[in-house]
């Protein structure tokens, strides 16, 4: 399910150049650059000696078609009466390493539940890729080598140092273990959850846990606060101050009548959230929310993944409302395509509602004279 885990890095004229040569043209350049960071050209050639290009990992890297999802859709698709039970269940199965990360991270048992659900079914699915494989298929692609060549490296230092088999299987996207980490992520936050001296991010739900944890930690995450929070808005308010990018102190937010819907606003600064516009859910986006993007990029996902660290917390089911008619992916396209040709970068003519066609859509909204919330509909497609 997981995109990646997103920690961008810059890319270098090697990969640049590498991506989409002959294999061993390809194979010869990663060689040349991981011995010359210390690795031993036999143990190099070992791990890339009989490394394959795996055609289903191209294919599924192009079939993100899920993230077109509207936020309503995706939520009720993810979260399920059984998921929501079996979370609650992991919960009290590992109530000491949640006390342990709770103390030592300040992370929500519930933050990290829902990563686990999403990712892997509490363990369960945790991909049958060939690791090894599927980051040189990614790393040769010219699509995003940038972020799978220095994955590919990571992979083979955790070889040569022996903790990397190559019949390592997990996500096509070469994350592995029960929260799926990239190689680099292993390096720098895997940890030995259970104290039995030795990391098992697949076998070992304490070890994955606690590695997800410190790794949110270095991701940014802000010691016990909130990250997401369900909300009522008035028909009032002035919709061009939503989204994540209009970010006002708490007691703004309720001078302006917004409240908590369950319980009172936090004392953070936050930004209201609409995934579905000003008729459908609402949510207050605290600092932390923020992190949940290094984890993953697609809004729809990490909302639904937020929202559903609070229903893990005891939060209530949110309230649907009754949004307008967003658009299918054929639309989404073309408004992307139209927002481009009149300037603004949407951050790629992909078909997903992202941040960046959001902010967008509400700024002609704004120029159109229409309410502002950022949610596409066919007459603001018309207009354009």
């Amino acid at each position: 399910m997981r995109l990646t885990a997103l920690l961008l890095t810059l890319a270098t004229p090697l990969a640049a150049q590498d991506c989409g040569a002959s294999l061993p043209d390809f194979k010869a350049g990663v060689l040349a650059e991981v011995t010359a960071m210390g690795i031993a050209p036999d143990v190099a050639e070992a791990f890339l000696s009989s490394a394959q290009i795996d055609p289903a990992v191209l294919k599924a890297d192009r079939a993100q078609g899920v993230f077109q999802l509207d936020f309503v859709t995706f939520s009720r698709r993810l979260i399920s009466t059984a998921r929501l039970d079996a979370g609650k269940a992991m919960g009290q199965q590992y109530s000491d390493t949640f006390a342990q990360i709770e103390a030592q991270y300040g992370i929500p048992r519930g933050v990290l539940l829902a990563f686990w659900a999403f990712e892997t079914d509490y363990g369960a699915i945790q991909g049958d890729f060939n690791t090894r494989n599927a980051l040189f298929t990614l790393a040769h692609d010219c699509r995003r080598p940038e972020l799978f060549r220095p994955e590919l490296l990571a992979a083979m230092q955790l070889y040569a140092r022996g903790d990397f088999d190559l019949g390592t299987t997990g996500a096509w996207a070469g994350e592995i273990g029960q929260v799926q980490m990239l190689p680099r992520d292993i390096i720098a936050h895997a940890v030995d959850g259970d104290g039995d001296r030795h990391i098992d991010l697949k076998g070992s739900a304490a070890d994955a846990l606690m590695s997800g944890a410190a790794l949110l930690s270095a991701l940014g995450w802000r010691a016990n606060e909130p990250a997401l929070q369900e909300i009522t808005v008035p028909e009032s308010l002035d919709w061009s101050r939503t989204g994540l990018n209009h970010e006002l102190p708490a007691a703004d937010w309720a001078a302006l009548g917004v409240t908590g819907r369950g319980e009172a606003l936090s004392d953070l600064p936050g930004a209201v959230l609409l995934p579905m516009g000003r008729n459908g859910p609402a949510f207050m986006a605290y600092p932390n929310f923020s992190v949940y993007f290094e984890w993953n990029q697609s809004l729809t996902y990490v909302t639904t993944a937020a929202y559903f660290a609070t229903r893990l917390a005891g939060a209530q089911i949110y309230d649907a409302g009754n949004a307008d008619p967003g658009l299918d992916g054929a639309q989404m396209i073309a408004l992307q395509e139209k927002l481009a040709a009149h300037g603004y970068d949407v951050g790629g003519i992909d078909g997903i509602l992202g941040e960046k066609t959001r902010e967008a859509v509400q700024l002609e909204q704004a120029r159109l004279g229409l309410p502002a919330d950022a949610w596409p509909t066919a007459a603001l497609l018309g207009q354009l």
